[in-house]
């Protein structure tokens, strides 16, 4: 019987990735007991995730959260962040682990110098690496994503009008340069045929509005009205969705659902598109080519070179013709 610590302290997405980990490690290694580090905002992602027995959020004190686990003896601890703040907590606990490697050289040349030498292995594979040794083996089923009945949307939350079916259009991304342009989302909506949910946090409340404007009844503005678990049921429900690339995307892909995502100045290259494992389902990535893209690797405000070719470039007319492929 092994004892494991998983520590990933962000981001949605990145910890919706690491979902197939947790469920091979528990399911494949007799009597694993598995923990999971996460930090306090993103609770919600792995709350109801059967396969951790524990959960530990880091708050305020790294000292006390440091001391706690101390108490817990580990036998192994899986590193899938790997970072300076990991690399101290590994120090103080002095147990094995193991790390998966973040590619951050690979990625500067492909930002900065254009040049691509990234593996072509999604951040799931490279994430099972860290736990390979232990003998446990990618088992196909794609991510987890859980939510507790309490947290389930029903049929009163959303306009009668989408009651019969709608698209999920997820508006929102932690950073500018990941956000398909609010007029850009009005044009696709109001030549839509469709009804529309629109997603995204409270930061994304007022553009939600503006896009909404071109049809009130047609596209539903539903940022910062639902939690981010409610927001996942939504898109569990949805026809299709239609996804920057932003956390949304990822609990999609747990869903099984089909995805149309908008790349901006991120690319599908560094190994984090919508991942099904052996389902045979479709994604499709709208992207243009522009000689800057990528520059950067997670991403900036506002474009830094003042024109955003990158997300102004991807086609409205594209977009509405693959979702009539799509439904």
């Amino acid at each position: 019987m092994a004892k494991f610590l998983i520590i990933r302290f962000s981001s949605i997405g990145d910890i919706v990735l690491t979902t197939p980990v947790i469920r091979c490690l528990k399911q494949q290694v007799p009597g694993a007991e598995v923990h999971f580090l996460v930090r306090d905002k993103f609770l919600p992602v792995v709350a109801h995730n059967p396969y951790i027995d524990k959960i530990h959020v880091l708050a305020h004190s790294r000292e006390l959260m440091t001391e706690e686990l101390k108490t817990e003896d580990y036998d192994y601890i899986i590193d899938l962040h790997h970072n300076s703040k990991t690399l101290r907590l590994k120090h103080a606990l002095k147990k094995k682990s193991y790390s998966f490697y973040k590619l951050n050289i690979e990625k500067y040349f492909l930002t900065a110098l254009k040049i691509n030498i990234l593996p072509k292995l999604h951040i799931v594979d490279r994430y099972m690496k860290t736990v390979e040794s232990f003998g446990v083996k990618n088992d196909g089923k794609g991510l987890d994503y859980f939510i507790s009945k309490e947290e389930e949307t029903r049929q009163e939350d959303i306009p009668v009008s989408h009651a019969a079916g709608y698209i999920a259009c997820v508006i929102g991304a932690a950073h500018g340069t990941k956000r398909w342009p609010v007029h850009k989302w009005k044009e696709f909506c109001e030549q839509l045929k469709h009804p529309v949910i629109l997603l995204g946090g409270p930061e994304d409340r007022a553009n939600g509005d503006e896009i909404a404007s071109v049809d009130d009844i047609k596209v539903y503005n539903a940022c910062g009205k639902f939690k981010l678990n409610e927001s996942a049921d939504l898109v569990r429900k949805a026809r299709l969705v239609i996804s920057n690339d932003t956390g949304l995307m990822h609990i999609a892909a747990a869903y099984k659902k089909t995805i149309i995502s908008l790349w901006g100045n991120t690319v599908p290259a560094f190994g984090m598109t919508p991942y099904y494992g052996d389902f045979s389902m479709t994604s499709l990535a709208l992207q243009t080519k522009t000689w800057c893209r990528p520059c950067s690797k997670i991403g900036f405000n506002k474009c830094p070179l003042g024109h955003f070719k990158c997300m102004e470039n991807i086609s409205t007319e594209e977009l509405l013709e693959r979702v009539r492929q799509k439904i």
